[in-house]
């Protein structure tokens, strides 16, 4: 960083702030309590109370559920290239600890099955709901649509109508439009989706004039972060006021993602800051969790908390427009914490963009994968 300063604020000035630890994948079989330490996952004394509070476990079953979800990395890259173009999703439950993979194709069900995931025959192939989800992104959807993605325990496209616009004659043709895409499953929500940038105001964050966002993870030359919190070339100051960089290349909507270089006496480091709830963590790569695993998230605001995956490759409708790919999940966050980083064990998963509720009473958070962001402006994330 650039002055001398309490190692837990350094982490976050540049690094990233915050980003919850937790598994990084699904597994094929059940790791109970009864494994021996050595074969479970790595976790810190902070991490693993964090998981018990959050997720009500206790500490072996954290201990079980991390190794449970590590264990699922390898079984859902083996099990989607047994499914091949028949491959239709998969997904994590916590409570069986097992992943189930869906395929479009009877015939493939016991090779994939043979690779140690639960199988479910399905009618529609994930190539198949992807395309029709691409048709309904370039219909343009009015403000009363929240979001819309693949639902692969459904099969289906579905999307969310914010429920006092179903009367909405916009809507009503969006929605008849939708239909003619693909399958299609509607569903209502009492919450409009909306960005987490802030006004000014004391912390850990980085600043671009009078907004306060969080800093996503280290890359070199650099970190990235939400797109929505400054477009190319503004300026970035860091937590002391100092100049640290510009943004080098933002996206929004559409995207929700950008990247700000990093000089003046500031360096970057592979760490995501624990804000004292659990220890600040190393990143070690970017591994994709899957939908059901457990995920943490940390920002300037509301700092470090936990969750689950939701849902992948959602477009969320926000006020200023629709961004895609984004990932849902059930962490609480609030406004400020737009751009910090979620994480799932050492594996970086993404920047946060927005979502609803706050972290008194509960709500969800999209976030833009950093594999997309790393491969769009061709970076390379710093790890240890």
């Amino acid at each position: 960083m650039r002055r001398t300063r309490p190692i837990r604020a350094v982490l976050s000035a540049l690094l990233v702030t915050g980003a919850c630890a937790t598994a990084g994948f699904l597994p094929a079989q059940s790791a109970g309590a009864d494994t021996p330490r050595a074969e479970r996952a790595a976790a810190s004394d902070g991490l693993l109370t964090a998981m018990q509070h959050d997720f009500g476990l206790t500490k072996p079953q954290a201990e079980a559920r991390l190794a449970a979800e590590k264990q699922a990395t390898a079984t859902e890259k083996k099990a989607r290239k047994a499914a091949g173009s028949a491959y239709a999703g998969s997904w994590f439950t916590p409570k069986s600890e097992r992943l189930t993979v869906a395929v479009a194709d009877r015939a493939k069900a016991a090779e994939v099955r043979a690779t140690g995931a639960a199988v479910e025959v399905v009618s529609h192939s994930a190539a198949q709901l992807d395309a029709a989800k691409k048709r309904i992104d370039a219909l343009g959807a009015p403000a009363g649509v929240s979001s819309w993605r693949v639902d692969w325990k459904a099969n289906r496209v579905v999307v969310e109508v914010l429920a006092d616009q179903q009367a909405d004659n916009d809507v009503a043709s969006f929605l008849a439009r939708a239909r003619a895409a693909g399958p299609l499953t509607v569903r209502t929500t009492d919450h409009a989706p909306s960005t987490l940038a802030a006004g000014t105001v004391g912390g850990d964050p980085y600043y671009t004039g009078n907004v306060r966002c969080s800093i996503g993870f280290s890359v070199q030359g650099g970190f990235v972060t939400a797109g929505h919190c400054g477009g190319a070339g503004q300026s970035v100051s860091g937590w002391d006021g100092s100049y640290v960089g510009n943004f080098q290349g933002s996206s929004f909507p559409d995207n929700d993602y950008a990247w700000v270089n990093v000089g003046s006496g500031w360096w970057t480091v592979p760490v995501v800051l624990g804000w004292g709830t659990v220890s600040d963590q190393l990143v070690r790569g970017s591994a994709e969790a899957p939908v059901g695993a457990s995920i943490c998230r940390s920002g300037s605001t509301s700092h470090w908390h936990c969750g689950t995956v939701l849902a992948k490759n959602e477009t969320v409708n926000y006020s200023q427009g629709a961004v895609h790919q984004m990932t849902k999940t059930s962490v609480c966050a609030e406004p400020g914490d737009s751009g910090g980083s979620f994480i799932s064990g050492d594996q970086a998963q993404g920047v946060t963009s927005g979502g609803w509720g706050n972290c008194t009473s509960g709500g969800e958070t999209w976030y833009q994968p950093i594999n997309e962001i790393l491969g769009r402006y061709g970076l390379t994330l710093h790890t240890a």
